[in-house]
């Protein structure tokens, strides 16, 4: 295997990433006791019997992510592979430390409950993550435009935006709107990823 054919290798990762987290994680939505998809967060569904499947979602994902990070890397070198990393970084962390119980899901869960330190682990790791995955769409966003690559360039600015935009309604507490627009933009941010490793692929091909 030659050197270009490993990154290409790489790259694929983060093609398959994104769609392997949102399939796993929307069927899981769809089909487990007491989980409202307009109000609940994806992270809770690492509760109850079956939480480990989002669990092992999380980690598997975030293998795969820094698995493109090291393509991208290898690929154009820079920021925006370490960006990239800490946020595979921050969803192997997410699935090690599980979110709390909340919001009624598991069925039979209060709506308010304590916070553990593991969920606060959750929270905090993610954050960071979710700052660096932003991080990343804005500088390659800046890379693509100064290559005269206008289309990427905005859809990378656009996806930075809109998932802080996202971020922040979700981080203030709002339920709702706030989280279906942050389901939207997780999608969003894996079209992304999965766009630019399409694009330094062909580069390569």
């Amino acid at each position: 295997m030659t050197p270009d054919q490993a990154t290409r290798s790489f790259l694929g990762y983060g093609v398959l990433a994104g769609a392997f987290y949102v399939i796993v994680s929307l069927a899981q939505a769809l089909t487990r006791d007491g989980f409202r998809l307009g109000e609940h967060a994806w992270s809770l569904l690492q509760n109850g019997t079956l939480g480990w499947i989002q669990i092992t979602n999380f980690v598997l994902t975030g293998l795969m992510t820094a698995a493109a990070a090291f393509g991208l890397r290898r690929a154009v070198g820079g920021w925006a592979p370490r960006l990239l990393l800490g946020y595979a970084l921050s969803l192997i962390a997410a699935g090690i430390f599980t979110a709390d119980p909340a919001q009624g899901f598991p069925a039979g869960t209060p709506e308010t409950t304590t916070v553990s330190w593991h969920g606060v682990l959750h929270f905090v790791t993610g954050g960071i993550g979710f700052l660096c995955l932003i991080a990343a769409c804005l500088v390659l966003g800046s890379r693509f435009a100064r290559e005269g690559r206008t289309g990427l360039a905005w859809f990378s600015r656009v996806t930075g935006v809109v998932f802080l935009a996202a971020f922040a309604g979700i981080a203030s507490g709002s339920h709702g709107p706030a989280t279906l627009a942050f389901v939207a933009a997780v999608v969003l941010s894996w079209i992304w990823l999965a766009t630019v490793s399409v694009h330094y692929y062909r580069v390569l091909a």
